[in-house]
Parts: C-alpha cells; sequence; structure tokens
C-alpha cells in the first residue's frame, strides 16, 4: 500500500471515530466499539469459558481494522487464562491501516493504552502479505492482506472460533459472499463456530448453506438481532 493510500479512504468523525469512505460505514459501534466486541465476538463465541483448560486457541477474524477486536481479545486472554496456555489470533484484511492511525482511533480506550502501543511499536511501516508478530502472554498475531476469499482459501489452518467483522453487509457484500462463509465453514474446527454482529437474512442463509448451524442471540446497543453458530461436531 502506498502511503497516501489509507488517508485517501479514512476520515475522522465525532473527534477520532474513524470512517471508511471506501464502504460508507464507520469501523466499530459509535457507542463503545470495545463493548460492542466483547458482547458480540468474546461472549457470542463463548470465551473465554472455552479457554480454559485449553493449551492453545485459535481465532479467526474477517477485518482487522483498527485491531480493536484482537486488543479486547489480548486484554481478557492475559485475565484469564493460564500463563502457559498460547493464543493465535489470525486476521484476514484487504486494506490495513498505519500504526499511527490505530493508534488515534483505539485511544479512548485506556484499559487498551498498553497493549496498543505494543501493537503500534511491531507493526510494520510497509506491510508484507503475511504480518506475524509474537507478543507477551502467549500471544500471536497474524493478519493475511489481501482479497478475503484467496487468502482464507489459501490459509493451511483451522479455527475454534471466528469474528465475522467485515463491514456492514448491504456495503460490503464479498466479505459475506456464499463462497467466503463456505471458506470460514471449511477452515472452523468440528464444535468450533463463529459470531457476528449481523442479523442479515442472506448473511444467516450463506452461513447455514455453508453447513453451520445458526442461531439469533440479542445484539448490540439496542441492535435486536445478531448472529452466531456453530460447525457440528
Amino acid at each position: 500500500m502506498d502511503d497516501g493510500e489509507s488517508d485517501k479512504a479514512l476520515e475522522w468523525r465525532e473527534g477520532d471515530m474513524p470512517y471508511s469512505t471506501r464502504f460508507g460505514d464507520h469501523f466499530y459501534a459509535r457507542s463503545d466499539g470495545r463493548a460492542e466486541c466483547a458482547h458480540v465476538f468474546i461472549a457470542g463465541n463463548g470465551l473465554p469459558d472455552r479457554w480454559r483448560g485449553r493449551d492453545a486457541f485459535t481465532i479467526a477474524e474477517l477485518g482487522f481494522g483498527t485491531g480493536l477486536n484482537f486488543l479486547e481479545t489480548w486484554r481478557q486472554w492475559r485475565e484469564h487464562c493460564h500463563p502457559s496456555a498460547r493464543l493465535r489470533f489470525v486476521s484476514f484484511e484487504a486494506f490495513p491501516l498505519r500504526a499511527a492511525e490505530m493508534l488515534r482511533a483505539l485511544g479512548q480506550w485506556p484499559q487498551l493504552e498498553s497493549l496498543a502501543a505494543a501493537l503500534a511499536r511491531a507493526w510494520p511501516v510497509d506491510p508484507p502479505d503475511t504480518i506475524g508478530l509474537d507478543f507477551d502472554d502467549g500471544v500471536r498475531l497474524e493478519v493475511h492482506i489481501g482479497h478475503a476469499l484467496d487468502r482464507v482459501s489459501g490459509w493451511k489452518e483451522t479455527a475454534d472460533a471466528w469474528y465475522l467483522d467485515g463491514f456492514a453487509p448491504a456495503r460490503n457484500p464479498e466479505m459475506w459472499s456464499p463462497e467466503l462463509m463456505q471458506a470460514v465453514f471449511d477452515h472452523t474446527v468440528a464444535g468450533g463456530g463463529f459470531a457476528t454482529y449481523s442479523a442479515a437474512g442472506w448473511v444467516r442463509r450463506n452461513l447455514a448453506a455453508a453447513g453451520f448451524e445458526v442461531k439469533k442471540q440479542s445484539g448490540f446497543a439496542g441492535k435486536r438481532d445478531m448472529s452466531v453458530g456453530v460447525r457440528p461436531a
């Protein structure tokens, strides 16, 4: 990515709220993105309960964005997990932000300040196709940069849990396509699953057609529904 690309697609609204002009959507809930992450992605995947007693756990994510989901997951991981346990967080992102942009977007949450600083220090100025970073607390981050379907399909591993956090389906339909949802299913362990803020009918149908058992749960901050699902064991 050239030095100006993210600036052309990123605006700051209401102070330090990042907004994608490419997709016409905010990067996270305007009310409280960190609380949204905890409600939708962490609790929606049955975490941290599913971490307990595990030596290793893999989370995969569609859409790294500002890194908020990774950092909140890391924060909760270090609170709940044994020091010898290992977390692998794998994200797929087409348009990575710069470290300074991520820091600005994350600045409203002092709970994440030290972790955000560690991420920013390690984040490459010119990201390669795959970023691999190892942190304290047994945490490894991998960010695969490029078209999501190509990168997920080419990934050789499987995840215990998925965070489906692309921009809104109406604005970014490729991130919720039948082909990509099938690739997500194919890269999920038996008994693993997903969570997403979206309850759009066609998204749920794509996930069900891929093989997930899909259901609705109460959404975040006044949103009526969200979706979760499991790959049958």
